[in-house]
């Protein structure tokens, strides 16, 4: 017996809409930032904004990429898409993840040059550039954190806006410096410092994405205590062929044959709609698909139905 449950949608429309509308502003603002910083970077002849520039780009892609799972998430499956659209954003996600290692090799050779050959950049306009951008990041950050409950992309993105005024906070602190002792290597410090930063988040882009792409189990919801979870329920004997695997983000799946005792088949569509409850409520699995086999059936024995013919007169 084969048993699929996928748990309907109950999303909002206007909560979803409110949550992308809240994702559109903050993209174009970290944009900006982004292009606000470049400009200030070469003008102030700053390694250190430049570097920071580099950081709120990542975090742009990375808002690109939560803007368009929300618009996928609403876009039909196809018969050769048969899971949607969700691995996309995490194709994007590896490539961002690689050009932003190219772009941090880069930025850390620079500044190991201007370790060795200081430039004082022009401090003041450091600051002043890092200081709009931090202002933005905060004004985004207090709109995000109103739409943030329950939503996990807007929740996303919020992290990514915190890390932006992080590093606006360390260009200010630099450039801080630099204007009281006139100590030129401190911008190449800096850049190496958000440099770090940069390198921090990539790890763990990459290895989100590779985990998807190798469908490892997610950290939320490991087999054994999935496993556990499927046994409590009465009238389950055992489980195995358990596997369990994301699609996209924040969504998972979950496929397994599962070993009832001897029951009505009604009984077993209760059984079938307690574990889908248990699995989305414990473990955020939203795709549930079982095989239920019979304890004290042979496994080797097939049921055929048939039909008498009715003889015409």
């Amino acid at each position: 017996m084969n048993a699929h449950q996928h748990a309907d949608a109950h999303d909002n429309g206007h909560a979803h809409g409110t949550s992308t509308f809240r994702l559109k502003i903050a993209l174009g603002a970290t944009a900006a930032i982004a292009v606000l910083e470049l400009a200030g970077g070469i003008a102030a002849g700053s390694l250190a904004l430049l570097s920071d520039a580099a950081h709120v780009t990542m975090d742009v892609v990375a808002l690109g990429i939560a803007l368009a799972a929300a618009v996928q998430s609403k876009r039909p499956a196809t018969h050769r898409q048969t899971y949607g659209f969700a691995r996309y954003e995490i194709l994007a996600a590896l490539a961002n993840g690689g050009l932003l290692t190219a772009v941090t090799i880069l930025i850390v050779i620079e500044a190991v040059k201007r370790l060795i050959h200081p430039e004082l950049p022009a401090g003041g306009l450091m600051a002043a550039v890092a200081a709009i951008g931090l202002a933005v990041n905060v004004s985004v950050g207090v709109m995000l954190v109103r739409g943030s409950h329950g939503n996990l992309n807007v929740r996303a993105a919020l992290l990514h806006v915190a890390g932006d005024a992080l590093g606006a906070i360390a260009v200010i602190v630099g450039a801080g410096v630099i204007l009281l002792t006139g100590a030129a290597w401190i911008d190449a410090a800096m850049s190496i410092l958000i440099s770090g930063i940069i390198v921090a988040g990539i790890v763990a882009i990459v290895r989100e994405a590779t985990d998807v792409l190798l469908e490892s189990a997610p950290g939320h919801a490991e087999v054994p205590a999935v496993r556990t979870r499927i046994c409590d329920v009465d009238g389950v004997v055992d489980v195995h062929d358990l596997h369990v695997w994301t699609i996209g983000s924040g969504s998972h799946a979950l496929s397994a044959h599962v070993v009832l005792d001897d029951r009505k088949l009604s009984e077993a569509t209760l059984v079938l709609r307690t574990i889908d409850t248990a699995m989305r409520d414990d473990f955020d699995i939203t795709h549930v698909t079982v095989q239920f086999e019979c304890e004290s059936c042979d496994p080797d024995t097939t049921i055929v139905c048939t039909q008498t013919p009715t003889l015409s007169r």
